[in-house]
């Protein structure tokens, strides 16, 4: 298997055929998470644009309807073997083809779960469920290793990849999971070290982000354990939410904003890397929510080394839920950054600009 990996790659790099950007390597981003897209697609969920005041709104292709309100990039989800196929390798490459022909700079964000992995759940994908330690990271090597060359056969060069999504309390629990005073933070530190030699193996330039959430929150003790345990990375990933006061102590997105910026700021200066908003949401229909992202967007531009921001799926619209909620009992997102008649909102139009 890795042989064919090696000869993928060489062929992709002897076609020169990689596609090109809008916006060069290193410029902000200005991205949307659509891992949802596809099925929203496949369920007839419409997406659509006004070109005329007097004229109904159009049916648009959603990449190509956020390219022209200022998309440069898209971030990708990967799970290992999610049973609907949705966000699995073959989806994730599919999405991933229609950006790049959009000239849109790409994520991919490898969840190393078949489904979901957060700070409260990094579930063990069920065919690595029985293995030791050192079977997972062989395993944490072969799928990024999978992941990337895939695409590098198609010819996309993904700019940023993430080693695990949300993971202040580690990953493929119990094995790599952590805590500020404990826990097993070699196994976490040597999962994410594996999955940083793999990406930069399939991608020499690419840069690797580790990711937490709440941007907001002073995490110290997690990078000072990282590091001391080997842990490696290019960019720190944060993500804010600050409409959800419910999660954060009843703050007001008024401090969540502020105190995101001072640690973002205090990020930087410490550990001397760029940092990436790589999730943001807000109630997008919601009166304060223009005023939401326009303070932190207007806050974060102004800071050097900050790479930029994707909002996490801002397609979302009209109560649509994906297949595997519905027997979860859970929810629509309630997030999603387009009106209910399905164009794009004046919240996300601000952080796009």
């Amino acid at each position: 298997m890795k042989r064919f990996f090696f000869i993928a790659a060489a062929a992709a790099l002897l076609t020169g055929c990689y596609y090109r950007t809008d916006s060069p390597r290193g410029s902000w981003a200005k991205g949307c998470d659509l891992s949802w897209l596809s099925e929203m697609e496949h369920d007839g969920v419409k997406f659509y644009m006004h070109t005329d005041e007097t004229q109904p709104p159009k049916a648009t292709d959603c990449i190509e309807l956020l390219r022209r309100e200022g998309m440069n990039a898209v971030r990708l989800r990967v799970w290992v073997n999610h049973k609907t196929g949705w966000s699995n390798r073959e989806d994730m490459l599919g999405l991933a083809k229609r950006a790049a022909k959009a000239g849109q700079r790409i994520m991919i964000d490898i969840h190393y779960s078949d489904f979901f992995a957060d700070p409260h759940h990094q579930t063990i994908p069920e065919a690595w469920k029985d293995y030791s330690y050192e079977q997972l990271l062989e395993c944490v090597r072969e799928h990024t290793l999978e992941v990337l060359y895939a695409l590098k056969e198609e010819g996309i060069q993904p700019e940023w990849v993430q080693i695990g999504n949300e993971t202040p309390n580690g990953m493929l629990w119990p094995v790599g999971q952590v805590d500020r005073d404990n826990g097993n933070w070699d196994y976490y530190a040597g999962f994410t070290r594996i999955g940083y030699e793999a990406a930069k193996e399939a991608f020499p330039d690419i840069t690797v982000i580790v990711h937490v959430d709440n941007a907001y929150e002073q995490r110290d003790w997690f990078w000072e354990s990282m590091q001391a345990h080997g842990g490696q990375w290019d960019m720190i990933g944060l993500s804010h939410y600050p409409m959800m006061s419910a999660w954060n102590g009843g703050k007001s997105w008024q401090e969540m904003n502020e105190l995101a910026e001072q640690n973002i700021r205090r990020l930087i200066a410490q550990w001397h890397c760029p940092v990436m908003i790589c999730e943001v949401g807000t109630f997008a229909n919601n009166p304060e929510s223009k005023a939401v992202m326009t303070d932190f967007i207007e806050r974060i531009t102004a800071i050097d080394s900050c790479a930029g921001i994707f909002y996490w799926e801002p397609e979302v619209y009209g109560g649509w839920r994906p297949a595997e909620y519905i027997p979860l009992g859970w929810g629509s997102y309630d997030m999603g950054a387009f009106t209910p008649d399905g164009c794009v909102s004046e919240t996300l139009k601000t952080m796009l600009r």
